[in-house]
């Protein structure tokens, strides 16, 4: 190590920064965010700087540096382009004993300004000792995705108990296991929720009983894992996936999004499959649900696409919470959402398509759709779910009530990931032309005239584009209006 490590109090504390460029407001700032009395030296400064000084949130000399400026300040900060300028700062700094930091010269410098990730007043700075500063970033980025930012309300509240808790588990073993409770448990779930009231008196109650009574029931996570692309997973997705005891995930949940989780998760297959009793399946589902969290745990269901979108997710947490199972939801980026942007296919369009809505050609027993009436309208884009012959048998339901035959459509076949495939066709030819090109589930039919700006703005994945030209010229149309 050649650097040591701390954390310095600047509140009221003299700063000065040396600078008035835009690398000097950016220091300039991290130091009034510190609390501390900031002066800037610099004979010219960017508009941010001086509409700082207006406010009067720093004084600002409009000079050139002088030896002087440095008295009574705390710490110094060269942020000029002029390194002859730089040196002189950094030797009238040593030689008065006060601490400086040249900006991306670490040999100049006698202390480093670290990557931080903020979660007030929980801090985490990053160095590199200022020989690799893109590696810290990168490192402080990987953080800031682990760290969700009630971090900081759980820190102020653990402060404002510190005692108590101390009181409560005098034994170092027992006080360590309630803070990892109170991380884990229904104190930082309640204040992700932005329920504070709940936390607090949920951490008095623990306080008030045996250390046996905290442990109590675990809670369900149900998470969306969007339509495969790791990458579109939410910040919430990722960090309930690394605090998960027990993953209970669907069949169209990606591999790659599996690797995420937590190493020693325990992970269930719930997917249904084709010819599956699906009621018997969910039921189990239920079931397992229910018994994990009652022993404690925390298990994440986790379901492709969204799943508050097609996917049962109503109905899981409304069983929960007849079995007082305690609940949070991760929403998810669903299927229609990610096939249409990863295609190019905007769902809506000012000039062609004023609403989108989505359907699932898979309905519960004796629940068929009723209204066919805005489905047939040809201004509106129709986004069908499930499994792709239910989808094909839905676009020739719709010739038989009188959409236009010639309607474009796009079909995508593991839209969002690497084998992903679009296809477009028309009303009339997309069933023969999926049979064809021999598409599989998981696919998503998109049907509408918008279909059509994915012969040009598709940019992912395997594009056919059976569209004839005269069908291209509505597309020509499209973009002129655009």
């Amino acid at each position: 190590m050649t650097l040591f490590p701390l954390f310095a109090n600047l509140r009221h504390r003299a700063v000065l920064v040396i600078g008035g460029g835009e690398i000097a407001e950016r220091k300039v700032r991290l130091m009034l965010a510190a609390g501390a009395r900031v002066s800037v030296v610099a004979p010219y400064a960017v508009d941010a700087l001086q509409e700082l000084a207006r406010q009067e949130r720093i004084v600002l000399y409009r000079e050139r540096y002088q030896a002087r400026h440095l008295d009574g300040a705390w710490l110094i900060i060269a942020a000029t382009d002029d390194r002859p300028v730089n040196q002189r700062i950094a030797q009238d700094a040593q030689q008065a004993r006060i601490l400086v930091n040249v900006v991306d010269d670490p040999e100049l410098s006698s202390f480093q300004v670290p990557a931080i990730v903020d979660r007030s007043p929980l801090i985490i700075a990053i160095s590199s000792t200022g020989s690799a500063p893109m590696l810290a970033r990168r490192v402080r980025e990987q953080l800031e995705t682990m760290m969700d930012h009630s971090l900081g309300a759980l820190a102020r509240l653990a402060h404002e108990y510190r005692g108590a808790i101390r009181r409560a588990r005098p034994e170092l073993g027992a006080r360590r296991r309630f803070y990892d409770w109170l991380v884990d448990g229904p104190v930082g779930a309640a204040l992700r929720g932005r329920r504070d009231e709940q936390a607090r008196l949920a951490l008095e109650h623990a306080l008030q009983g045996p250390e046996t009574a905290q442990g109590g029931q675990g809670r369900v996570i149900l998470v969306g894992a969007g339509p495969g692309d790791p990458g579109l997973l939410t910040l919430h997705a990722l960090r309930a996936l690394n605090r998960a005891d027990v993953i209970l995930y669907d069949r169209l949940v990606s591999d790659q999004v599996l690797e995420l989780a937590r190493r020693d998760a325990a992970r269930i297959f719930v997917g249904k499959q084709l010819g599956e009793d699906h009621h018997q399946t969910q039921a189990r589902i239920h079931a397992l649900l229910v018994e994990h969290a009652r022993a404690g745990r925390t298990v994440v269901r986790l379901k492709g696409g969204d799943g508050f979108i097609f996917g049962r997710g109503g109905e899981e947490l409304e069983y929960l919470a007849r079995h007082d199972v305690a609940f949070e939801v991760v929403p998810g980026i669903t299927a229609a959402l990610a096939c249409a942007a990863y295609s190019g296919i905007p769902l809506t369009h000012r000039d062609h398509a004023q609403s989108v809505q989505f359907v699932t050609a898979h309905r519960q027993s004796g629940h068929a759709i009723q209204d066919w009436t805005s489905l047939l309208d040809p201004s509106q884009t129709v986004a069908v779910y499930m499994g792709l012959q239910q989808i094909l048998r839905f676009s020739e339901e719709l010739l038989l009530r009188g959409r236009d035959a010639d309607t474009p459509c796009a079909l995508v076949e593991n839209g969002s990931r690497p084998e992903q495939r679009t296809l477009l066709s028309t009303l009339r030819n997309i069933a023969r032309d999926a049979q064809q090109h021999e598409f599989k589930s998981p696919s998503i039919l998109l049907i509408g005239k918008v279909a059509t700006l994915g012969a040009t703005l598709s940019w992912h994945g395997e594009l056919i584009d059976l569209l004839t030209p005269q069908e291209h010229l509505t597309e020509n149309a499209l973009l002129e209006t655009a």
